[in-house]
């Protein structure tokens, strides 16, 4: 498994060398002063994680990891840093670790074997780094959810409405809530029209799930589901809503 340290200072790089020398199922594939020269060596190469420095000169490692986070096939990252403060930050941009110097290596040996143990179901973790996992062809019956250390497998068919939440759309499930990193309208275009229906710019319900529209003042509307959620309806949707009701 390939490793891609990138770190501005040389002194922390040769630590972290020597420490992955103690572990032969890792193999250093390169060394990088910067989110630059690291951009640039992944253009033609590849590494299965990357050890990340937060805070280098020009652009910080955060921005680097998250547009790490963006590829078709991501590495996996783990922040390595001196600076306490961005664990949060770090995990906002999807990193499986956070390790502050001076590394320990049992510390380290640790965040490699959440690696390795994800890595080794490499084809099903692509998947889930794409963000989807579907049939052969038609519409996607499935999602790959990742969160940090996680990935969960969510069944379309028990999703009763999704929701934008910032930059992620909401699962509602019977028992939970998941958050899948996409938008809205990415996500609809892999949906069956026949179960989800658009009821608001920010809502898609599954149809089976509708159950009474009502209006309410100046003319704004509101769908109840079978579960007893209230969702608004945008005056574009109304007719819409309305004839998926009436079984049009």
């Amino acid at each position: 498994m390939k490793v891609l340290i990138v770190d501005d200072e040389a002194h922390a790089r040769t630590n972290l060398r020597l420490a992955l020398q103690a572990l032969p199922e890792w193999r250093l594939a390169a060394e990088c002063a910067s989110a630059a020269a690291a951009r640039a060596w992944l253009a033609s190469d590849d590494a299965d994680i990357v050890l990340l420095d937060v805070q280098m000169p020009v652009e910080s490692g955060l921005a680097f990891a998250r547009e790490l986070s963006r590829r078709e096939t991501p590495p996996l990252v783990v922040f390595v840093t001196a600076h306490r403060g961005h664990a949060l930050e770090a995990f906002d941009v999807h990193a499986l670790d956070y390790i502050v110097k001076p590394v320990d290596e049992q510390r380290l040996q640790q965040a490699l074997q959440r690696a390795a143990t994800l890595l080794s179901q490499r084809a099903a973790y692509v998947k889930a780094l794409n963000g989807f996992m579907s049939p052969p062809a038609g519409y996607w019956t499935e999602l790959a959810v990742r969160s940090v250390g996680r990935i969960d497998r969510v069944c379309l068919s028990d999703v009763r409405w999704m929701e934008t939440a910032g930059n992620y759309v909401e699962l509602h499930l019977p028992q939970r809530t998941f958050l899948h990193r996409t938008t809205l309208s990415a996500l609809e275009r892999y949906l069956d029209p026949e179960q989800f229906i658009r009821i608001h710019r920010r809502i898609l319900v599954r149809r089976s799930q509708m159950l009474a529209l009502q209006q309410a003042q100046e003319g704004s509307h509101t769908l109840t589901l079978a579960c007893g959620a209230r969702l608004p309806v945008s005056e574009t949707y109304v007719a819409a809503v309305k004839a998926a009701l009436m079984g049009k």
